[in-house]
């Protein structure tokens, strides 16, 4: 992997990973335009640049992970249910990422349901999370375990559910992610540490700066744009992007998820 690669995969999920289109989908495509070959290190890249995605928030929002320890109660709580269900279901997760297929089925899918979620969801002014709502995301975040449904569009639309605005809901959709996608990095980075060396160590520290950068920069503009306009906008771009995946998926080329 070229430095140029890791720029435009880093870019990639720094956008992507806090915005509710699927970074997953987008990663496809990346990596498929730019012909990168599948191997062990691609993967350890992918999953390491998240760790800089995840710190991201903690910068932006360092007050609130001091505020009380009531904030961290609601976050394993909301955590809790993704975590039993990937145990359980660790390895039937693992091969629906191989199918680009469901991939693009939901982003399709996922992206109708964006285009209803504002008149669904009228939204208010309700600004407390109590457990019982946290509870309820939590379980809503189960959802995104389907590659392509997208952790934020599922958080934020269970927040919403419980009667949470907009920027609440994906306010604390994006602190849940911390727990959920350190848990879920950190898996994955000590089962194949092996394949970080110190040939390769630049490029991984590399691309956790840039898509740290990215991350914060998408976030502040998601949260502004979220607030003014909610859903329909992603709704109708996830619609044009999964039917892009499986028009590529029907003329038969190999897309791989990296």
């Amino acid at each position: 992997m070229s430095f140029l690669e890791a720029l435009i995969l880093a870019i990639v999920e720094g956008i992507t990973e806090f915005l509710p289109v699927s970074s997953t989908g987008h990663m496809i495509i990346a990596s498929a335009f730019m012909g990168i070959n599948e191997n062990s290190f691609v993967k350890i890249f992918e999953v390491s640049i998240q760790f800089g995605a995840i710190l991201s928030v903690v910068v932006l929002y360092w007050k609130r992970f001091f505020q009380s320890l009531d904030f961290y109660y609601k976050l394993l709580i909301a955590f809790i249910p993704a975590a039993v269900i990937g145990f359980l279901l660790g390895d039937f997760i693992d091969s629906l990422l191989e199918n680009v297929w469901v991939v693009a089925s939901s982003l399709l899918i996922g992206g109708i349901v964006l285009l209803f979620v504002d008149k669904w969801f009228q939204s208010s002014n309700e600004e407390k999370v109590d457990y019982k709502k946290a509870v309820f995301i939590g379980f809503f975040q189960c959802i995104a375990m389907i590659p392509g449904v997208s952790r934020s569009a599922a958080t934020i639309i269970g927040g919403m559910a419980q009667g949470l605005n907009r920027k609440t809901a994906a306010e604390f959709s994006f602190f849940l992610a911390v727990p959920t996608m350190f848990a879920a990095s950190a898996y994955k980075m000590l089962k194949g540490y092996k394949e970080i060396t110190t040939d390769n160590l630049d490029i991984l520290l590399f691309g956790n700066l840039v898509a740290f950068i990215v991350a914060m920069l998408a976030i502040k503009f998601f949260i502004s744009f979220l607030t003014k306009y909610g859903f329909k906008v992603f709704g109708w771009y996830r619609i044009v992007l999964g039917l892009f995946l499986l028009g590529l998926l029907a003329m038969g080329y190999d897309l791989k998820i990296i």
